[in-house]
Parts: structure tokens; C-alpha cells; sequence
């Protein structure tokens, strides 16, 4: 194709190229002004190599940023280049079946932000790489078609079944079924589990987990006979232990009244005043002298003597 091939039909959007064989394209070819093109269809065209190497350079300059509809299905592509569709960007259904691909590459689908429906049927998908998972979860809740592909159900395409359960894509997933081995032809690969794909743990690993288990159960037991000793020296020391606490709660009842009956005794901090007397004892409370007079509400009783007791009760009545 040669350049602005199509430049005077500034109204054209829908172009068919489908069943040719293009070995050039220039990279101005799709170039119509106003970017009046919508639909693309390249099936079957591309007769080799050289001719999707133009392909990419002629989506880049075509200026094709109203494209919402690309067919490239039948072409033998084997792989898809990063940023093969980012100049795409409104794209919304983009048709791959019937190629050779094999792996879907970090960054193939980048600034493919509006895109509804992506067809990889029929390709040569053996399996599906945490690469390539990451690139359509990138995509969000699309439709994706992965069917028809000679998938090989073993061990490494247990991730790509993790994927199937829980993606947000809208998978065919009836039609994603194993083509090998023998015994698993034809079978979902929704439905598999670990053990149907092959993925035995090894045997170094059993091992350590059993070690690990077992260890964690002599450990239950020694610390449960830890326990039944220390509550078996407890009731045989039972009396011992009663006869301690008694002591320990009559020695601090014992510290107790101490400290309560000091705070009695200086409860009242007038009552200091009477020991200033310097030891001239207590005369009563008219004979106190006027510096030493006690407050009109505390009153001083003395006791009588021996000698006084002992008159009282030998004198006559």
C-alpha cells in the first residue's frame, strides 16, 4: 500500500483488506484526514514479517485514533510487539484469532483503556505466564476469548487455573480445555485441582512438615506434664500453703492497725501543744500560764493518785 492510499475518502469508515497478501505498507498508508475510520479489517492479509513491521508503523502515523474495530485474525502473527496498539486508544474490539501466538508479553496491550473484547482463539497457547496474566487482569472487566487453544494440563498451569476463578474478565471458560496429556484431553481447566494437574508436594517437604508436627506435639505434652507436676505439688503442700497465707494476712493486718492507731494518736495536731510544757507535768487547768494556754475546748481530767484512792476508801462514811 502506498502513502495517503486512501486520502480522498475523507467520509470512509469501514475498510475491508481482508484475504490479500501485503508484503509493503507505508507508513502513511491509513493516513485519512480527519481520522474518519472506524473499522479495520486485515484478516488473512499480511503475507509476512516485513509486512507487520509496516503494520506497526503505519498504526502509529496513520493517525487511526477514532478506530474502534481492528481485525488481525489469520495472519501466522507469533507474537505481538509492546505497544503495538498503544496509539489505539479507543479501540474497543480487537480480533487475534487464528494466528501462532504463543505468549502474550508485558506492555502488548498498554493504553488500551476502552477495549470490550479481546478474540485469542485458536492460537498456540500451551500455557498462560504470570506475565501475560498480569497484562489482562491490567485490562479489567473485559471480554476475553481463550478458547481452542492446545493448552498442557500439568503442574505449571496451576496458576493460570487460580487465574480462571478469580479474575474479573469474562472468560470462555467452556471452551479452555486441555489438549494434553492423553488422560486429560478435552477436560476444563476450570475443574482442575492441584493434585489432577500434578502438582505433588515433595517428599523433602512432607518430611519437614511431619518434623514440624511432630515437634509441635511433644512440646503439647511436656507442657502438659509441666503442669499436672506443679498442681500435684500444690495439693500435697495444700496445709503448708493455708498456714502461710494465715500468717501473711495476720502480719499485714498487724502492719495495719499500727499505721491506724499513729493516725490517731496524731490525728489532732493541738494536742502537741501539751507536750511544750517541758516536763512541768499537768497542773490542771487554771494553774497553766498564759503562753501556755490550752484552747477553750480541749479540757485536761487528772487522775488520782494512789495515795488519794487509798484515803477514799479507807475513810469513814
Amino acid at each position: 500500500m502506498a502513502s495517503h492510499s486512501f486520502s480522498a475518502l475523507s467520509n470512509l469508515r469501514f475498510l475491508d483488506l481482508s484475504e490479500n497478501h501485503l508484503a509493503l505498507i507505508h507508513p502513511e498508508a491509513l493516513s485519512i484526514p480527519g481520522s474518519p475510520l472506524q473499522e479495520l479489517n486485515l484478516s488473512h492479509s499480511l503475507s509476512n514479517f516485513t509486512a507487520l513491521m509496516d503494520l506497526i508503523t503505519a498504526l502509529r502515523w496513520g493517525g487511526l485514533g477514532g478506530l474502534l474495530r481492528l481485525d488481525l485474525s489469520g495472519n501466522h502473527l507469533a507474537l505481538l510487539p509492546p505497544g503495538m496498539f498503544s496509539h489505539l486508544p479507543n479501540l474497543q474490539h480487537l480480533f487475534l484469532t487464528n494466528n501462532s501466538l504463543k505468549a502474550v508479553y508485558s506492555g502488548t496491550f498498554s493504553g488500551m483503556n476502552h477495549l470490550q473484547v479481546l478474540d485469542l482463539t485458536h492460537n498456540a497457547f500451551t500455557t498462560v505466564t504470570a506475565d501475560a496474566l498480569e497484562e489482562l487482569e491490567m485490562l479489567g472487566n473485559i471480554r476475553i476469548l481463550l478458547g481452542d487453544n492446545p493448552y498442557t494440563c500439568s503442574c505449571e498451569i496451576s496458576h493460570f487455573v487460580a487465574w480462571l476463578n478469580e479474575s474479573r474478565a469474562q472468560v470462555d471458560v467452556d471452551a479452555v480445555r486441555c489438549a494434553s496429556p492423553g488422560g486429560l484431553s478435552d477436560t476444563r481447566l476450570l475443574g482442575l485441582g492441584v493434585h489432577a494437574l500434578g502438582c505433588v508436594v515433595p517428599v523433602q517437604e512432607e518430611a519437614d512438615d511431619l518434623t514440624l508436627q511432630t515437634s509441635y506435639v511433644l512440646l503439647g505434652l511436656v507442657l502438659g506434664l509441666v503442669g499436672m507436676v506443679f498442681l500435684f505439688v500444690l495439693y500435697l503442700n495444700r496445709k503448708g500453703m493455708k498456714t502461710w497465707i494465715i500468717e501473711m494476712r495476720d502480719a499485714c493486718r498487724d502492719v495495719l492497725e499500727g499505721y491506724h492507731y499513729r493516725f490517731e494518736l496524731d490525728s489532732d495536731p493541738r494536742l502537741g501543744q501539751i507536750s511544750k510544757d517541758g516536763g512541768s507535768g499537768v497542773r490542771g487547768h487554771s494553774g497553766l500560764d498564759t503562753s501556755q494556754q490550752l484552747p477553750s475546748d480541749i479540757y485536761i481530767v487528772q487522775l488520782p493518785t494512789d495515795t488519794q484512792v487509798k484515803q477514799l476508801t479507807t475513810s469513814p462514811l
